[in-house]
């Protein structure tokens, strides 16, 4: 008699991932001193997403730090609303330089 259990289908464990909350996983390098998004991940919760992003994002020890937010916590903009969120920048003009003398003695600003 065999005391080992049957290994579950992977249809099931992919059934079980998907269940648990998605995390975004943001990473600060060595070099860097702002944090920028890697991927995403599957995690029943936040200590969990910390460990397994550290295992799937910084194998190579090129991290310092590490964020997981939950992906329902993100609010984004729709990139049809480009027009209305960006273009107003463009006349301010006050904001792009282009028309002032800049002395020889400033160099390359």
């Amino acid at each position: 008699m065999s005391t080992t259990r049957p290994a579950a289908e992977p249809a099931a464990q992919a059934a079980a991932l998907k269940e648990w909350p998605l995390w975004e996983v943001f990473v600060r390098s060595k070099q860097g001193l702002e944090h920028k998004h890697c991927g995403s991940l599957h995690a029943a919760d936040a200590a969990q997403a910390l460990v397994m992003a550290r295992d799937v994002y910084t194998r190579r020890q090129e991290g310092v730090s590490i964020w997981v937010v939950p992906s329902r916590a993100i609010t984004a903009s729709n990139p049809d609303d480009k027009g209305e969120l960006f273009d107003p920048a463009a006349d301010k003009i006050y904001r792009h330089p282009t028309f002032y003398d800049i002395p020889n003695e400033v160099g390359h600003m």
